[in-house]
């Protein structure tokens, strides 16, 4: 048609390495046609492919169907930027209309009957013996899916289980709109210097900036996000505002107003009862992990059991220890959850004589990405250098390109957008906007990491928390695990792995962060250029385990209310009802809240991604504890023999084997939780039954 000749969406990607995304001719109103043209498109190549008169085999099935969808990949690829990094009304009103088609295009490919008969033949043939084991990877990868998606089912239940699809896509999308309104729609306006009591100078210039952006110059504004609510806790005087602050981050999604997301929460979970129900699982649950490295719920409920209790037991140690200061200066109140960051702060600053403050000078955000580049040179040969003349979704975005120190190969590409702004969600997260393949031809991958930190005037440096560090790493070991990735096949490339396995080697890099290396030569003063003082350093590291207990409650708490909602199957539930009573039964403490409260709980309920599977990043942090165990054992952290291990077994193979088998050929072993309770500083359990990891 005319129109799809003339949208930029529809076309090639063309420029250097192989093409890149074009942002710059991307207008919303083109999303509509494109999505409905590239999935007519991957229609005919699927019809062709099911349609087929020759006998089925891995080439003329499996590695037809890898090189088939690539326009509306690339399509989805930008429709996803601009859903969590653009998000703009208009958006969202193409985005209410899309949700449940692209749905059903995703059920009518995997309930095409043809289609799956050609799928099952390869996966079940004698041949399958002779392909490599990265193809019979593919094979089983394939076949799990479908029958996972219901290929199986007689064509009432497939229609049913379609139906199903479309409505949860609705209301996913309803869900993460309905947060977003709460996050921009709630602030705090603080209107004198009075209001200010405690904050220090890199907090009020945020607040002056986010107010200035809603036309308020003059005026500070707290924004309803987790980077602009955390430091407010941490270090206002005014407990009055904390509680306030408090309330509306604690409340999005559970306002009792059109945004609500509790009737939405309900019509979901008995929904995904249904649908495991009817592709004959237990619960939505047991389908979501059988593919896992945890492999079923109760493995993953027994790995927090084993860690709830212990940091339930700190948790009220930090208390104590909170309530004594609070006494102490005769505060005379008794620690809520509002209070409980400030006086943990004061608590550090006692205990270890350790503040928040004096470390943040020193965590320039850009010097802190030049470490992180150092680090990927040390381990994984990487070089970065910035390019200009590739398009960007936004201003704030740059590009660098990626290369192999030694052979000076393209690795890829690796997108940077840092800062805060409307329309973006919140939080941190990657993308893959192409993954790494080479079965037909060699395509390399190009990455993108997303934060939200507040930006501050035109060329002052931008100072980010010691926790904020730790993401900003974390996330930059997800690209890494894309850029490194050596594999045939693009849907077994890169972090395309085991949900409960992904957030490994993210979670390992985090442990960069804290090596001298890093330390003297990129945490450097704003002001003074002078490197973070070793005593600091060994502060920070003795005070490695404070708070441990709240940051494992508070995650947990989450993760065993994520859990227990999916293994209530099909039942009518009331979700403020059922999160109060369960951590009542758990004996959540009082002074702590969910890290993410059902309302809000955009991992489990914008989406299928974390449902019934929030427990992955403590089960991934089993593995990290025990892995970066491997370096310190060794020569240190920067061990190069430790690192082609880890590159070779762990962050090159992507999905192409076993995750269970890829941890045995790092670290000749699988791993135990004791290295994850020493990391966290909790007691490491006597009984030999601690194998966290088969």
């Amino acid at each position: 048609t005319p129109a799809a000749a003339s949208n930029p969406l529809l076309a090639k990607w063309t420029g250097p390495h192989g093409g890149v995304p074009p942002f710059a001719q991307v207008r919303v109103e083109h999303f509509k046609p494109a999505l409905e043209a590239a999935m007519e498109e991957n229609r005919r190549e699927i019809a062709a492919i099911a349609g087929s008169t020759e006998a089925p085999t891995f080439e003329n099935t499996l590695v037809a169907l890898e090189a088939a969808g690539r326009t509306l990949s690339d399509v989805e690829t930008l429709y996803g930027i601009w859903s969590s990094s653009l998000n703009t009304p208009e958006f969202q009103a193409l985005q209410r209309e899309m949700a449940p088609k692209l749905a059903a295009f995703e059920d009518e490919i995997t309930q095409n009957a043809g289609l799956f008969q050609r799928i099952e033949a390869v996966y079940n043939s004698p041949d399958k013996a002779k392909l490599t084991p990265e193809q019979q990877r593919l094979a089983w990868l394939y076949y799990t899916r479908f029958v996972r998606s219901g290929a199986k089912l007689d064509a009432a239940a497939k229609q049913r289980v379609a139906a199903i699809n479309q409505r949860l896509a609705t209301l996913y999308t309803a869900f993460s709109q309905n947060v977003l309104a709460d996050e921009e729609g709630y602030t705090v306006v603080l209107e004198s210097e009075a209001d200010l009591a405690g904050l220090p100078d890199s907090v009020r210039a945020g607040a002056a900036a986010a107010a200035e952006a809603r036309g308020m110059k003059g005026k500070w504004v707290i924004t309803n996000t987790r980077s602009s609510m955390e430091p407010f806790l941490t270090y206002s005087a005014r407990r009055d505002l904390r509680e306030k602050v408090w309330r509306n981050y604690v409340n999005r999604g559970d306002n009792g107003d059109a945004r609500d997301n509790n009737a939405l929460i309900s019509e979901v979970l008995k929904l995904r009862a249904e649908r495991a129900k009817l592709l004959g699982y237990k619960t939505h649950a047991h389908w979501r992990l059988e593919n896992a490295m945890a492999k079923s719920p109760e493995r993953a409920m027994e790995l927090m059991e084993a860690v709830w209790k212990p940091a339930v037991a700190r948790v009220h140690e930090e208390v104590r220890d909170m309530q004594a200061v609070a006494d102490k200066e005769g505060a005379k109140l008794r620690i809520e959850p509002w209070d409980y960051r400030y006086y943990a702060e004061k608590v550090r600053k006692a205990k270890y004589d350790l503040d928040e403050n004096e470390v943040k000078p020193y965590l320039q955000l850009e010097k802190l990405r030049e470490g992180m580049f150092w680090v990927a040179g040390e381990l994984f040969g990487f070089t970065f250098t910035q390019v200009n003349d590739i398009p960007v979704f936004h201003p704030d975005v740059r590009v660098w390109e990626v290369k192999d120190k030694a052979s000076g190969r393209h690795v890829g590409l690796w997108y940077f957008d840092p800062y805060a702004r409307p329309g973006k969600r919140s939080g941190a997260w990657m993308n893959a906007y192409r993954n790494q393949e080479r079965f037909r031809g060699e395509i390399t991958t190009i990455v993108s990491n997303n934060s939200n930190f507040v930006k501050g005037a035109p060329g002052e440096a931008v100072l980010i928390s010691w926790e904020d560090a730790s993401t900003l790493f974390h996330e930059f070991g997800h690209a890494l695990h894309g850029l490194s990735s050596n594999v045939t096949y693009p849907s077994l490339a890169g972090t395309a792995v085991a949900r409960d396995y992904v957030e490994f080697p993210s979670q390992l890099l985090e442990h960069w962060l804290s090596t001298p290396e890093v330390l003297n030569t990129y945490a450097l003063h704003y002001q003074t250029g002078k490197s973070i003082p070793k005593e600091l350093v060994a502060r920070i590291e003795k005070a490695s385990t404070f708070n441990q207990g709240f940051a494992t409650v508070e995650y947990l708490a989450s993760a065993l209310i994520d859990m227990k909602l999916h293994l209530a199957g099909d039942t009518s539930i009331d979700p403020d009802a059922f999160e109060r009573d369960t951590l009542k039964a758990l004996g959540l403490p009082k002074e702590i809240v969910m890290r993410h409260r059902t309302p809000q709980f955009g991992h489990v309920f914008a989406g299928d991604g974390y449902s019934a599977g929030y427990y992955s990043y403590l089960w991934s942090d089993t593995l990290t504890a025990d892995a970066y165990e491997a370096f310190t054992a060794g020569k240190g952290a920067y061990d190069k023999a430790v690192a082609e291990r880890l590159r070779k077994h762990v962050f090159a193979v992507g999905n192409t084997m076993d995750p269970a088998e890829g941890y045995r050929g790092f670290r000749g072993r699988d791993a135990g939780i004791d290295a994850l309770m020493r990391k966290r500083g909790f007691p490491v359990p006597a009984a030999a039954q601690t194998k966290a990891t088969r």
